[in-house]
Formats: structure tokens, sequence, C-alpha cells
């Protein structure tokens, strides 16, 4: 009975983690995509096209959604880690302001919980346990935690 109780409260540590770790994706993404002119005009400030910027609102939008799920949560988790170690490195250098280094270790944190998720999964609250999945994906998912 305390193994199962343990194993439901890690699963909805788990299931919290992921939302509060998408949130901020999902939230950036579709502002992103909503102020799309501007968000176009902005990054070309800093040397950014509109096809990469269209990348990057599917891959906060995609890849958070993936996360909140749990569809595929492992791949999308992945991909978000390296994007905010990209973004920590590309934008947030000048530690001689404060809020840069406080954004920059930001990205790190986030890039650091992402790659945890990556490697303990999802848990069983995610819709990717309802599909059928390749042999080698499924086996995967019963990985202990």
């Amino acid at each position: 009975m305390i193994d199962t109780m343990k194993a439901c409260l890690s699963d909805a540590v788990l299931l919290a983690g992921r939302l509060l770790l998408a949130l901020i994706f999902v939230h950036e993404g579709t502002t992103l995509a909503t102020h799309f002119t501007g968000t176009v005009t902005a990054m070309a400030a800093v040397g950014i096209s509109a096809p990469l910027v269209v990348c990057v609102i599917a891959l906060q939008l995609g890849a958070g959604l993936a996360i909140a799920s749990g569809i595929l949560a492992r791949i999308g988790a992945v991909l978000l880690g390296l994007f905010c170690l990209a973004t920590a490195t590309m934008f947030h250098m000048d530690f001689a302001n404060q809020n840069e280094l406080l954004h920059f270790e930001k990205d790190l944190a986030i890039a650091g919980g992402m790659f945890l998720l990556a490697v303990s999964g999802p848990g069983r609250l995610s819709l990717d346990r309802l599909l059928p999945l390749p042999t080698y994906v499924a086996a995967s998912r019963n990985r202990p935690s």
C-alpha cells in the first residue's frame, strides 16, 4: 500500500512538474505567434530571420504541449533543454548586467529540469501511455523511475 501511495505521489509530482515546465514555453510561443509581426521585427534587429522565428514558435508550442500532455515528452524535453542552453549563450552572456545573469541562470535551471524530465520520463499520468508505440519506445516507458 505504501508503495502504491509513493507511486501515485511520484506520478502527481511528475505531472505538476511537467505542467510547470511547459507553461513558460506554451505561453511564450502563444505570445510570439499572437504578435507575429512585432516578433519578426524585434528578432530581425538581433539577426534572427522570420523562418527561424516560425521554427522557434513551433518548437515552443509543439514541445511545450508535448511535455504538458506527456506525448513524446522526452523528445520535447531534450529539444527545449537544448533551446534553453542556446538562448542562454546567445542572448544572456552580459554577466556585468545583473538581469542578464539572472536570465542566464534561469535558462540553465530550466534546461536542467528538461534534461531530468528526459531521463525520468513523463510518469504514468501521461497521454503517451494510451498510444500504441513501437516495442523499443514502449520498453523505455516501463523503465523504473
